[in-house]
């Protein structure tokens, strides 16, 4: 019988202190030093979903939508959103946390992409994953899009292969 997680047994939560070593110019965040945090929130995700060590495949997606100031709390929430064969997609939501105002702000998010490897760093099957919450499902499905999307591109797959895709420009 094939394993079946929860998406909710990959949550991964780090909280941080932006410090002056850490920011810009103009005393916000580094992308870069953000990025690496997203990376290694994402990798803690992706080893629970899979149980085993995981690499690095691509980075999909970041958005950088709100600067994180210097002294800032920041918050990383990352999830799988998909298990492939070998590989699954991870979610990474980035928030400002003020505790004294009582707000969190969402700044960023990010879409990486892991591959559970063996001792000899070889790609290994993965669990499947089983989205509850609406927000699960709807990144569950739009994971699936934004492969087969890569696939095209990349020329590993003909657009007449896709499945989502073409539902998505049908309906």
């Amino acid at each position: 019988m094939e394993k079946i997680k929860k998406a909710s047994e990959s949550l991964t939560i780090m909280t941080n202190i932006v410090l002056p070593n850490e920011t810009n110019s103009l005393r916000n965040l580094f992308g870069g030093e953000l990025l690496a945090r997203m990376d290694r929130c994402a990798s803690i995700s992706a080893a629970r979903h899979c149980e085993r060590r995981v690499v690095t495949a691509s980075v999909n997606h970041v958005s950088f939508n709100h600067p994180i100031p210097e002294g800032g709390i920041v918050v990383l929430e990352s999830k799988v959103s998909r298990a492939f064969s070998t590989s699954m997609e991870i979610y990474v939501d980035v928030w400002l946390d003020d505790p004294i105002n009582q707000t969190k702000t969402h700044t960023n998010e990010g879409i990486y992409t892991f591959v559970a490897v063996d001792e000899f760093n070889r790609p290994i099957p993965i669990p499947k994953i089983e989205p509850e919450t609406e927000e699960e499902k709807l990144r569950f499905d739009a994971a699936m899009r934004r492969k087969e999307l890569s696939l095209i591109l990349s020329g590993r797959m003909k657009p007449s292969e896709s499945i989502e895709l073409k539902k998505l420009f049908s309906e």
